[in-house]
C-alpha cells in the first residue's frame, strides 16, 4: 500500500572493447604505484649497496676507516672477510669488512 512495486530494468548493452579497458584501467594505479616505488626506494638502495661494496673491496692497508659501531682507526691487516683496525697505538680490533661504513680522508686521525 505505501511501498510501490520495483521493476528491474534491462542493463545497457556494453561496447566490445570497454570491458578490456575497464579491467586494465583498474590495474593502472597499482602498476603506477609499483613504478614510483621502484624509482623512489628500490633503485637508490641498490645504488647505495653497489657503492658500499666497491668501497669495501677497495680497502687497503693504511686506510683510515669508521665502522658501524662507531670505532675509528687505521687498517693494519686485511683478510677475505675480516680486517684488523688499529684504534690506538697497541690496540687492535678485528672487524668484518661489511662493518666499515666510511673511508676517512688521509690524516684525519692523529
Amino acid at each position: 500500500m505505501f511501498i510501490s512495486s520495483a521493476f528491474a530494468q534491462a542493463a545497457p548493452a556494453a561496447a566490445v572493447g570497454s570491458d578490456l579497458f575497464g579491467s586494465f584501467g583498474s590495474l593502472l594505479p597499482l602498476v603506477l604505484m609499483f613504478v614510483v616505488l621502484y624509482f623512489v626506494m628500490i633503485r637508490p638502495q641498490m645504488k647505495r649497496q653497489k657503492e658500499h661494496k666497491t668501497m669495501v673491496e677497495a680497502l687497503a692497508k693504511g686506510d683510515e676507516v669508521a665502522t658501524a659501531g662507531g670505532l675509528v682507526g687505521k687498517v693494519t691487516k686485511l683478510g677475505d672477510h675480516y680486517l684488523t683496525v688499529e684504534l690506538a697505538p697497541g690496540v687492535e680490533v678485528q672487524v668484518q669488512r661489511s662493518a666499515v661504513t666510511q673511508v676517512l680522508p688521509k690524516g684525519s686521525l692523529k
